[in-house]
């Protein structure tokens, strides 16, 4: 099975096209801390490019910006090809699902992530406080 969750950061604003058959399709890349520290105690973290398309691609076209937080599922895609006569291997996730995790009040100037372009729409994230489980109450 080829499938990978990630939550990261847009490095870069998103590239939007069209293919030459009306697809249309989007490039941005991610960065991606690693859940662990090297020797020396930084944490590294990872880039990866991704490409989404048809609805997928105009929703991140339109609202994401360089720096949003997002969370992408999607399949791993290898690509060979040679350039100036030099092999040349690409890593791409190709995007099935995305979600913004980007709150709109910590947006300067980019639209909101809904259509709804409303100005008088001021809705944030909302806060749900979940009530403490007991081990009892566990089917396991």
């Amino acid at each position: 099975m080829n499938k990978v969750f990630l939550i990261g950061n847009l490095t870069r604003d998103p590239e939007t096209s069209t293919t030459t058959s009306g697809v249309q399709m989007c490039r941005f890349s991610i960065a991606v801390n690693r859940n662990f520290a090297n020797a020396d105690g930084v944490r590294e973290t990872d880039f990866f490019n991704c490409t989404a398309w048809r609805s997928n691609a105009e929703k991140c076209g339109k609202y994401l910006h360089k720096g949003n937080k997002v969370a992408i599922v999607g399949n791993i895609q290898i690509r060979n090809y040679e350039t100036n006569g030099e092999k040349r291997t690409s890593v791409d996730v190709i995007v099935d699902e995305v979600e913004f995790l980007t709150p709109r009040s910590t947006e300067s100037g980019s639209a909101p992530f809904e259509p709804n372009n409303s100005s008088t729409n001021t809705d944030s994230a909302k806060v749900v406080e979940l009530e403490p489980v007991e081990d009892t109450d566990l089917p396991f």
